[in-house]
């Protein structure tokens, strides 16, 4: 991002990020002094990546900024969809037409539990479209040792894989990068074991891929139980966990909860969380904390 955010007033770049979204990319673009621009992910449809919002939101953009960046979030965080190969041959298409760095957080790309679910990383899909996509389309993939079904969140490695990028530009990056130095040493060793994992007939792989497959399928029985019971309950209707490591489920609250929060000076659905966990000891975050459509909790 520090790379690509650039002009003033008119001119200063534009970022598309997803709503709900993960935080960390409205808090860069605010370091960054960019503009955000939101798309909304379309609930009706278990949250799928809809071409057209992403139109809506480039076309009311350009009224005020310049949009250069699309950031797509795969598996979904906090809405825990998978988008369809379909989908994102229509965002390489859209970013092709628009001229746009794409950025694909693909962190939870072994978290994938739903029926029918499949992950399809924004690099096969665009080297498998051919040319001119494949030679055009900037992108930026990333993976995390910290999230997925590793989870080794006390140990902050990482990577980002750069595709089509003007070598001049790719030159500054690299610079920017080595301003940072490097992590500490047990980061790296851990992010080699991951992007090189045992491999059949060494002697470790029957039982990696034995833990593997128990973590996922523990996860994937949780992500079953939490929108079963969710539905269950009146007042909360939860969209199927496909994967990632989030439910997003929508409460719809009475107008009484609406004046108490109002008369409290909070967001109904902050409202909502803290008295869940003063009543309950459970804590959530409330949707409003990721960003959320009009109108909803």
């Amino acid at each position: 991002l520090k790379l690509l955010v650039s002009g003033s007033g008119a001119s200063r770049t534009g970022v598309l990020i997803p709503i709900p979204q993960y935080p960390l990319y409205s808090a860069a673009v605010a370091e960054l002094s960019a503009i955000q621009l939101n798309y909304y992910l379309a609930e009706e449809r278990c949250w799928a990546l809809d071409p057209a919002e992403l139109r809506r939101a480039l076309a009311e953009g350009r009224r005020h900024c310049c949009p250069r960046v699309l950031c797509v979030i795969n598996p979904g965080n906090p809405t825990g969809q998978v988008q369809s190969r379909q989908c994102i041959e229509e965002v390489i298409k859209f970013a092709f037409e628009e001229k746009l760095f794409l950025m694909a957080d693909e962190v939870y790309q072994d978290n994938i539990y739903a029926e029918g679910s499949v992950f399809h990383s924004f690099k096969k899909v665009l080297f498998e479209m051919g040319p001119p996509y494949s030679e055009v389309v900037e992108l930026a993939s990333f993976h995390s040792v910290s999230k997925g079904f590793m989870g080794e969140c006390g140990f902050r490695s990482g990577y980002v894989e750069v595709v089509n990028m003007d070598p001049e530009v790719q030159q500054q990056l690299a610079k920017l990068v080595s301003v940072r130095l490097c992590p500490p040493v047990p980061g790296q060793i851990l992010l080699d074991a991951v992007v090189n994992p045992p491999q059949p007939g060494d002697p470790s792989y029957e039982r990696f891929i034995t833990e593997k497959q128990e973590v996922l399928g523990a996860l994937a029985h949780k992500a079953r139980l939490t929108q079963e019971i969710f539905n269950k309950t009146p007042g909360i209707h939860c969209n199927p966990v496909q994967g990632a490591m989030y439910s997003f489920p929508r409460i719809d609250l009475p107008p009484r909860a609406l004046a108490a929060a109002e008369a409290q000076g909070q967001a109904p659905d902050m409202f909502f969380c803290m008295k869940l966990l003063e009543e309950t000891g459970i804590c959530v975050v409330p949707g409003s904390g990721f960003g959320q459509r009009e109108g909803t909790f």
